[in-house]
């Protein structure tokens, strides 16, 4: 990215606001009814919708929550897109892939178009993690929006936050930090699996809205140090904002450490 292209982006970046909810369950279903209302404002904006998955055990919770919801069925799940933020380079069907956790918690109940389930490539499709990462870009190249070359929209895109600080696939102080390409592989992953595909942080900074979601007080103290502003190669959660919205939805333990100032109690 130039120097003018980085001053041009941080203008349009968002500022990040904090949704704090009294508990894990609470925040799965307020993450849940949220995820609902903003894909039918994306489908009466534009007819159709798109988010960026995410795993985890927050995010297992949130999807279990969709599904739980009368109001899911006012969504024509036949007009949206389901992309990953990352995936762990595994085989097919393995319960620790992102892809099969969202399958199970929610999309094999959901009326989908299969052509629209963007799962990330498999350790057994054919392909090594290098190759696995140019096919994902590739497929997001296929479904850019007008005007642009490489990406699709994003109305959402959902990340964990790990304990610390990385988010997808990209963690602290990593070489994947600096990646310019759309999809990266990534080898040496201090978290196992050590080989996984992400999203790199110039793709992830094109959704119009990033939404954090943390549970637990073993994520308190990267939440805290990356809304006090701290530097995204140390913790790369703070790197990650929308181009229209960036909000961290929190449970209380994840929230110890956030300012009092920050704070929107639910």
């Amino acid at each position: 990215m130039t120097p003018t292209a980085a001053r041009s982006r941080k203008d349009t970046m968002s500022e990040a606001s904090v949704a704090v909810h009294a508990d894990a369950d609470l925040l799965a279903q307020a993450v849940a009814a949220r995820l609902v209302v903003r894909l039918l404002d994306a489908q009466a904006e534009r007819g159709q919708a798109s988010v960026v998955l995410t795993g985890g055990r927050v995010a297992a919770a949130v999807y279990r929550a969709v599904g739980a919801l009368p109001a899911r069925d006012a969504v024509d799940w036949s007009r949206v897109d389901f992309w990953w933020g990352d995936e762990r380079f595994l085989p097919s069907g393995d319960p620790e892939r992102n892809e099969t956790q969202a399958r199970a918690a929610l999309l094999d109940s959901l009326p989908v178009d299969p052509a629209r389930v963007h799962a990330m490539p498999a350790a057994d499709a054919g392909a090594d993690p290098e190759e696995a990462a140019a096919r994902y870009a590739a497929e997001l190249a296929r479904a850019a929006r007008p005007g642009t070359a490489t990406l699709p929209h994003f109305d959402v895109l959902m990340l964990g936050v790990g304990e610390d600080g990385h988010v997808a696939s990209v963690f602290p102080e990593h070489p994947v930090h600096y990646e310019s390409r759309p999809v990266s592989a990534v080898r040496g992953s201090p978290k196992p699996p050590p080989v996984r595909i992400t999203l790199t942080l110039p793709t992830i900074n094109t959704a119009e809205e990033v939404w954090l979601v943390a549970g637990g007080a073993d994520k308190a103290h990267a939440v805290g140090m990356a809304l006090a502003g701290a530097g995204p190669v140390q913790i790369p959660a703070a790197g990650v904002q929308g181009t229209s919205r960036t909000l961290w939805l929190l449970d209380r333990a994840a929230a110890a450490d956030v300012p009092a100032r920050l704070r929107s109690l639910r």
